[in-house]
């Protein structure tokens, strides 16, 4: 680890880190008031991933749906409207949208085989993001002179590595770059994630072979063929699952690559100070 003891980190001029665990958690709340207090960089990995890596898949999927209003046809085939997306660090709707659902065309789902095109898409653009990460690192300090460096993961980061592999060439990378920091959930936080999932369920990134695993299975238990799947009850079906295999991923990532701090921890933080110093208790412990 870059900074190994507290002292260390507490001394250290360039402080820099990456923040990983599920959505909701805190990474991209924390990142923000870091970032407003000043003297921090904010790299998005989403963001990174919306814009310059699926960006135009955005888009053109945009365009593709305003190619069948026959107005919007029109105005698009003279150059006369532009579409294009306006993904924001805390609005990721675009890209959200784009990967979809699987299931039912009517009910808004897509035909499995696209949907896993875009699972793939998505876990090439997530690789390419968090390697862009030490060129951001020198980019911030070089252009706008920031030292302290906060990395902003996505949740689906523990899909994209094998933390169990010492040569993983992500973690490899990225561990000698930043302190990687796991913000762990307890069980009252699981539940509660699950309840917001269930009330707005949005589109989530799988592993190849466990989306296979729990789409066969949901099919196989309620007698559903791939185009009666109801999209947003397939995704309520797999959130649980996905949180669940997720966590010991997350664990291993902590245990061999970085450390771990509490959600509950992380939701006291109110300025730089707090975190400078719940960073020095996490190395004391480690």
């Amino acid at each position: 680890m870059i900074h190994r003891t507290a002292a260390d980190w507490r001394a250290a001029k360039a402080k820099r880190v990456l923040l990983f665990g599920m959505s909701g958690l805190g990474k991209t709340h924390v990142s923000n008031l870091l970032r407003d207090a000043g003297g921090w960089f904010h790299y998005s990995v989403d963001y990174r991933i919306g814009t310059r890596y699926m960006g135009e898949l955005i888009a053109d999927n945009f365009k593709r749906e305003a190619m069948k209003v026959p107005l919007l046809r029109e105005l698009l085939m003279t150059d006369s409207v532009y579409i294009a997306s306006n993904i924001t660090f805390d609005n990721l709707a675009p890209l959200s949208t784009y990967l979809g659902k699987p299931g039912n065309p009517d009910r808004g789902g897509l035909a499995l085989a696209e949907y896993r095109r875009r699972q793939d898409q998505h876990r090439a653009a997530e690789v390419a993001a968090l390697l862009d990460t030490p060129h951001f690192i020198e980019r911030a300090h070089d252009i706008y002179g920031y030292d302290n460096f906060i990395c902003d993961s996505g949740g689906s980061i523990c899909e994209v590595v094998d933390p169990e592999d010492r040569a993983d060439p992500v973690l490899t990378t990225l561990s000698r770059h930043l302190l990687l920091v796991w913000i762990q959930g307890s069980e009252a936080n699981t539940a509660d994630l699950i309840r917001r999932f269930d009330r707005a369920p949005k589109p989530m990134y799988y592993r190849p072979d466990f989306l296979l695993e729990v789409w066969n299975r949901y099919l196989d238990e309620n007698g559903l063929t791939e185009a009666q799947v109801n999209p947003d009850a397939f995704l309520r079906y797999g959130y649980a699952q996905l949180l669940a295999q997720r966590q010991p991923r997350y664990r291993a990532m902590a245990r061999h690559w970085g450390l771990t701090v509490t959600a509950a921890e992380v939701a006291t933080i109110r300025d730089a100070a707090d975190f400078t110093e719940l960073i020095a208790t996490a190395l004391e412990r480690r």
